[in-house]
């Protein structure tokens, strides 16, 4: 079954930077207080974040105020997709509408000096599938995050938290 991306794109005023994930998760709480990107309980994105900025983000206007703060937007690369096996798994999503619309829409109307992909399959997939986009913004930096799920096991979340803190902007 085809499923469309539920959570749209988040982009704060005078955005400068792009975190893209893959696609939200098949399973969110239904509460619009807390479904946002990551929401997982499971993945340690927020949890990394809380730790990278030395801040609690019990909901989702926590979330947002902090990424406008830093100006950073928030989207993922699949617009829809299906799911084998009904998991949240990147490798389990086939059959990809990807978001370059929306990316685009981005990249065009702010001024993003750099993308962060939170994973190494987002970034594959970017540079192969969206490679107009990165021909069309050739100036915008891009780097790779350790993926927040726990299934990447290659590093600890001690040392994501460490990653994210070198790679992330500050506070301003």
């Amino acid at each position: 079954m085809l499923e469309t991306h539920a959570f749209g794109v988040f982009v704060p005023t005078n955005a400068k930077y792009l975190i893209l994930g893959s696609f939200t998760v098949k399973k969110y709480t239904g509460d619009p207080n807390l479904d946002w990107f990551y929401v997982t309980p499971v993945n340690q994105f927020w949890p990394i974040i809380e730790k990278v900025y030395d801040v609690k983000l019990p909901d989702k206007k926590s979330k947002e105020d902090l990424f406008t703060k830093l100006r950073i937007a928030l989207s993922d690369i699949i617009y829809q997709c299906e799911r084998r096996d009904g998991t949240n798994l990147d490798a389990n999503l086939i059959n990809f509408v990807y978001n370059t619309p929306n990316i685009r829409t981005i990249l065009s109307e702010n001024k993003i000096e750099k993308i962060f992909f939170t994973s190494k399959f987002v970034e594959k997939e970017y540079k192969k599938k969206l490679k107009e986009l990165v021909e069309e913004f050739p100036k915008v930096e891009l780097l790779t995050l350790p993926s927040p799920s726990p299934r990447y096991a290659a590093m600890r979340k001690g040392e994501k938290v460490q990653r994210y803190k070198e790679i992330l902007p500050k506070i301003i």
